[in-house]
């Protein structure tokens, strides 16, 4: 037997609806600039990230790019074949390989750069002169700016064949080193690399937490006899916390995108068994062999598992350090 809310209930929840709905009006109307503002970005968020998600159809369509006036008439013109790419997906062994190589260059850009920048941050911060601190955080920052376009031509006149490295190898007598062909090899070149294009721009965002430390801290662990690094650890360290959890979660979140421009600039098929990524993938699948279903149907799988992991690392992180995004 349902029971039916009092009609007296019902009045007073319109009523509280209407007074939020009068308040939120009456407010957006004494800030109008602050809500101009936010036109653009909502602009951007429709166009870029919602209006595209009815192309996630392609996934469960044989679609052909032929069939409509245009590639969004072609949608929906194509036959709906349900979870057949999916299942193609799933029982191929190209798909494990990719998704193999994948999660082992992210977990070792994680291990090995992931605590980089907070190193860095930490060392920038005992810099106390302006002019050695300023020097050293513009040099570490600029790469970032970087393309990996040009980032792959001057890291190939060092480490190819015939590049200064194996120049001075075989000068000292010894054979030289295969960075771009050997998979071992290239695994290092990949991290390395990474690291000395994004390790400057994450540091700033450590610096930045440091700043917002209390000053009073350190001169109380001074008065208290504490050292240098008893000052880092009990100090710095728990300051920055919220900041390291934070961007820990979102790299998790991140883990199937092992970094697809730098790969695509730097691989070739000697690597394809160990650097052929689920990007990479997809790139050489959907424009290579047209073959849009299939490659759509790996890129939602990677956005899916992105968002499960996203979810699952800030709700370990609540529940442990009491500390997450939401």
């Amino acid at each position: 037997m349902q029971h039916e809310v009092p009609v007296s209930s019902k009045a007073a929840t319109q009523k509280n609806f209407r007074s939020k709905c009068r308040k939120t009006w009456l407010y957006i109307k004494h800030h109008p600039t602050m809500y101009l503002m936010l036109l653009p970005g909502l602009f951007f968020l429709f166009i870029y990230k919602l209006l595209p998600l009815y192309g996630i159809q392609i996934a469960f369509r044989d679609y052909n790019i032929f069939l409509g006036d245009n590639p969004i008439d072609a949608i929906a013109k194509s036959d709906w074949i349900g979870l057949k790419y999916f299942q193609r997906l799933f029982s191929s062994s190209q798909f494990f390989k990719v998704l193999r190589n994948t999660l082992v260059i992210s977990c070792l850009k994680i291990i090995f750069l992931f605590p980089l920048p907070i190193i860095c941050a930490i060392l920038l911060n005992e810099v106390h002169k302006k002019v050695y601190h300023r020097i050293v955080q513009t040099v570490i920052y600029i790469p970032y700016f970087f393309s990996w376009v040009l980032i792959y031509g001057v890291f190939y006149t060092i480490v190819s064949s015939y590049g200064v490295i194996n120049t001075i190898i075989t000068s000292l007598g010894f054979e030289r080193i295969n960075f771009l062909t050997d998979p071992g090899n290239f695994l290092g070149l990949i991290v390395f690399t990474e690291g000395w294009k994004e390790t400057g721009y994450n540091t700033i965002i450590y610096l930045a937490s440091i700043t917002s430390i209390d000053t009073t801290l350190y001169d109380a662990a001074k008065v208290d006899g504490a050292n240098k690094w008893k000052q880092i650890w009990h100090i710095t360290l728990p300051g920055l916390l919220p900041t390291i959890v934070l961007m820990l979660i979102l790299r998790i979140g991140n883990i199937l995108n092992a970094g697809f421009e730098q790969i695509l600039v730097f691989y070739n098929p000697a690597v394809y068994n160990t650097a052929d990524i689920i990007d990479t993938y997809v790139y050489r699948i959907g424009l290579g062999q047209m073959d849009f279903s299939l490659s759509s149907a790996m890129s939602l799988f990677n956005s899916v598992v992105a968002f499960i992991l996203i979810v699952g690392a800030n709700t370990i992180s609540k529940k442990l350090l009491h500390r997450s995004i939401w």
